[in-house]
């Protein structure tokens, strides 16, 4: 286990990356007895930070939701991230030059909540206290390098933990009400880069539904005395893999009855 002292160093080394946008070595380098509470507590000092400096919490994301994510990290569990409100982007917005490091997006859905969701919610009931369904892409970035320019090593689930679970914005489509449990499963994005398909995916690929990702992260806050509230957005987790999104690049997600989302990178 971190003491409070090295966990908060740690919080202040990726708020000084963001800052900075050059990228730190691995977490789990330099701290090779850490654990996945160590990296969550790292995440939650660092957010503190930036609710602080007036950056409010407006949801939440889940990620490492597909069976390749996570095998790709030695794990079988998602993980989950906090959004802020500096990350949110409208459809079609351009990211200016500079704003992330490396990024890449990843389509999903987010849920919007009319009402708390206790955390032994039921699939059935979440839906139940959901406004409304939005098509988004998320966009991720790395505040700690992907492999240790010291060791070669791969970044483990830890660091990407740490690291807000590589959260860095999200763009919102347009509500969508009315959806079925069953219409979850079968929704699902066509992702472009510059007028190229690269990725396709469905909702089934999020733990076999969105609404069961949503469940499991009521359970993981309620075992922390949380829980998420009404108005918040929770990004359930992505149906592909990610896009890398170099500056040029034009990203459209087509999710069909649901929508288009966009989003271009100077």
């Amino acid at each position: 286990m971190l003491t409070p002292a090295e966990v908060l160093a740690a919080a202040r080394a990726l708020d000084g990356a963001e800052r900075r946008r050059e990228q730190i070595r691995l977490l789990s380098e330099t701290h090779p007895a850490m654990t996945m509470a160590d990296a969550y507590e790292i995440q939650a000092a660092w957010v503190g930070m930036k609710e602080a400096a007036g950056d409010p919490r407006i949801g939440w994301k889940i990620g490492l939701t597909s069976r390749a994510m996570q095998a790709a990290l030695n794990i079988d569990i998602p993980d989950s991230g906090v959004l802020l409100r500096s990350m949110v982007f409208a459809g079609g917005d351009v990211v200016p030059p500079g704003r992330f490091i490396q990024p890449r997006v990843e389509a999903e859905l987010a849920f919007v909540m009319a009402k708390d969701i206790a955390p032994d919610a039921t699939p059935e009931q979440i839906l139940e206290a959901t406004d409304h369904i939005v098509p988004a892409l998320e966009i991720l970035d790395t505040r700690i390098t992907r492999a240790d320019p010291m060791t070669g090593r791969a970044r483990t689930v830890f660091d990407t933990i740490a690291d807000n679970a590589a959260n860095a914005g999200v763009v919102l489509g347009q509500p969508r009400r009315g959806m079925s449990a069953s219409d979850l499963r079968w929704a699902g994005a066509i992702v472009s880069r510059n007028g190229e398909v690269e990725e396709t995916g469905l909702g089934a690929g999020v733990l076999g539904d969105p609404l069961l990702s949503v469940s499991w992260l009521a359970q993981r806050l309620g075992a922390y005395g949380d829980r998420i509230r009404a108005g918040e957005v929770v990004l359930s987790g992505s149906f592909i893999r990610p896009i890398e999104a170099p500056p040029g690049s034009k990203i459209s997600a087509d999710f069909g009855p649901l929508g288009l989302v966009t989003l271009n990178f100077d």
